[in-house]
């Protein structure tokens, strides 16, 4: 029997770096337990509501964050909230599928479609990997806005 995962993320601001994600990858923030979002309304607008209602100091409603695939298919990703800079590479990095199917130029260009779309919500350019068939197909390094390295494969 397979598992159900959920990546986590240390940040400095988990909401900001979840709503990076978040448009990022197509997913979404889930709204509070037993709130039943109107469609349109801001989940994290009812968040806010939620802890305020729950007694949550102020400084302490950035503590965490997640998001979550509409379609229920790819992992939930967490954020949690940490003093501490980020000091290395990447133990383990994403690597989001921005050109499924396609090859050489078209994929490259669609790569760096994606890439443009990255820089301009916060993320990075690091460096772009050309096609080196038959094993690579090529890719490009990118780092979202606190640092963790990410790849547009």
């Amino acid at each position: 029997m397979s598992r159900h995962i959920q990546v986590t993320f240390d940040a400095h601001d988990p909401r900001a770096l979840s709503s990076f994600w978040r448009d990022a990858l197509g997913y979404v923030h889930p709204g509070p337990p037993g709130v039943d979002l109107p469609e349109g309304a801001d989940p994290l607008a009812a968040w806010d509501d939620f802890l305020t209602r729950a007694g949550v100091p102020p400084e302490q409603r950035n503590t965490r964050s997640a998001i979550e695939d509409p379609d229920g298919h790819g992992p939930r990703l967490f954020f949690q909230q940490v003093p501490e800079d980020k000091t290395a590479k990447n133990r383990v990095h994403l690597d989001v599928r921005a050109a499924p199917g396609l090859q050489g130029d078209e994929r490259m260009a669609a790569l760096e479609a994606e890439c443009d779309r990255l820089v301009a919500l916060g993320a990075k350019r690091v460096s772009r990997h050309e096609p080196v068939p038959p094993t690579g197909a090529g890719h490009i390094v990118m780092t979202d806005p606190e640092g963790n390295e990410f790849c547009l494969d």
